[in-house]
């Protein structure tokens, strides 16, 4: 076998144990920075819920609204839910890839 292979292994080992050692410290800081973490979480998944409820349910009422006051064929309440549903989905995973970003640019 020739040297350079043995070389290019040894290379890899420690790039691959370098970036396990890495994600352990990241995890262990990230645990250390976390108290009282089952009320964190239902902190962030109550937030969350709340910017996808928002938006659908003020659909929601502004379609009932119009339905009520201006008659027409087509469903203004079933076309703002479903408009409040898309852009709560698009502001709870915009907040989730800022935070996943904030995160990792801490580490």
């Amino acid at each position: 076998m020739p040297e350079g292979d043995d070389r290019k292994r040894t290379a890899d080992k420690r790039q691959w144990s370098d970036r396990i050692r890495e994600s352990e410290a990241r995890m262990l800081r990230g645990k250390k920075r976390r108290k009282g973490t089952i009320w964190a979480g239902f902190a962030v998944s109550g937030l969350i819920g709340w910017s996808v409820v928002v938006p659908t349910l003020s659909g929601v009422m502004l379609g009932l609204w119009i339905d009520s006051n201006y008659p027409s064929k087509h469903s203004w309440t079933l076309t703002l839910l479903v408009t409040g549903l898309f852009f709560g989905c698009l502001n709870a995973w915009r907040w989730i890839a800022e935070e996943n970003k904030n995160m990792h640019r801490e580490d």
